[in-house]
């Protein structure tokens, strides 16, 4: 399956930002998905995840009542909605997938998409 994340951009803090990833090249209900994070200087870290079916989600304590993953199987996209921003949360953000496995902190995906940056200016 191919990602592709769009949708990052400049915010203020305790702003909002919702991004996408756009999935192609195979039944997209058959992954699930998850988002990721790369802070500047540090090593990529889980954000949040969601199941094939979008009926269970999970999240980094960090995003926990912030942010909001889910999918749209029939428009085949996956969802970040980020609200109360942080400087923080400035990093670039992936969509990833998995075909057998959920996508969860440690968990290691097969699929990833290219980035989308999100600055969170204080």
């Amino acid at each position: 399956v191919q990602l592709q994340a769009f949708g990052g951009g400049l915010v203020q803090a305790g702003g909002s930002l919702r991004l996408s990833c756009a999935a192609a090249g195979r039944t997209f209900s058959d992954y699930a998905m998850g988002w990721f994070r790369q802070r500047p200087g540090k090593e990529r870290e889980f954000v949040a995840g969601i199941t094939w079916s979008g009926g269970s989600t999970n999240y980094a304590d960090s995003v926990k009542g912030r942010f909001t993953i889910s999918r749209d199987n029939a428009k085949n996209t996956l969802y970040l909605q980020m609200n109360s921003l942080k400087p923080e949360d400035t990093a670039v953000y992936y969509c990833a997938a998995n075909r057998y496995r959920e996508v969860r902190a440690g968990q290691r995906c097969d699929y990833w998409g290219q980035g989308t940056l999100v600055t969170v200016s204080s």
